[in-house]
């Protein structure tokens, strides 16, 4: 009796722990990427990668953020230079995160299960919206 419960937690720890795992790697390899806007850069999954390293050469932190219920989760994150968040859109609709005042994030459509990163190298407050649905608002606090 002892041994198929032991498979039943190795299986159950490996699926709680897959989905995690699958978060932490997607597309940022150790590449760099075209910048969008002077001290940004943003990818849509499947994008080559964003690089691992900010322009100094600090490892990159990573930060994720849900799009749920019509809704940024959380709607305001803070971070250090050098971090890249993302965004997964977990609605059944179509979202986009594009930055209010044109520096920052800039994603294209993102469907259901698609995610989109953007690096914050420059320190400032940078607010964001889903165009499709502009009542849909976050903001991204970046500090030194």
């Amino acid at each position: 009796m002892r041994r198929p419960r032991r498979r039943l937690f190795a299986v159950a720890a490996l699926a709680v722990a897959l989905p995690g795992l699958a978060a932490c790697g997607g597309g940022s390899g150790g590449g760099t990427t075209p910048t969008p806007m002077p001290g940004m850069s943003g990818m849509a999954t499947g994008a080559p990668g964003a690089g691992g390293a900010t322009a100094t050469g600090k490892p990159v932190s990573r930060t994720r953020a849900a799009i749920q219920n019509f809704a940024f989760s959380p709607a305001t994150v803070t971070v250090k230079i050098g971090t890249t968040v993302t965004w997964t859109n977990q609605d059944s609709d179509p979202h986009t995160v594009t930055a209010k005042s044109g520096a920052g994030p800039d994603s294209p459509t993102l469907d259901q299960g698609a995610t989109y990163q953007y690096t914050f190298t420059k320190a400032g407050q940078y607010s964001y919206l889903c165009t499709i649905h502009p009542f849909m608002l976050g903001t991204v606090v970046v500090t030194p």
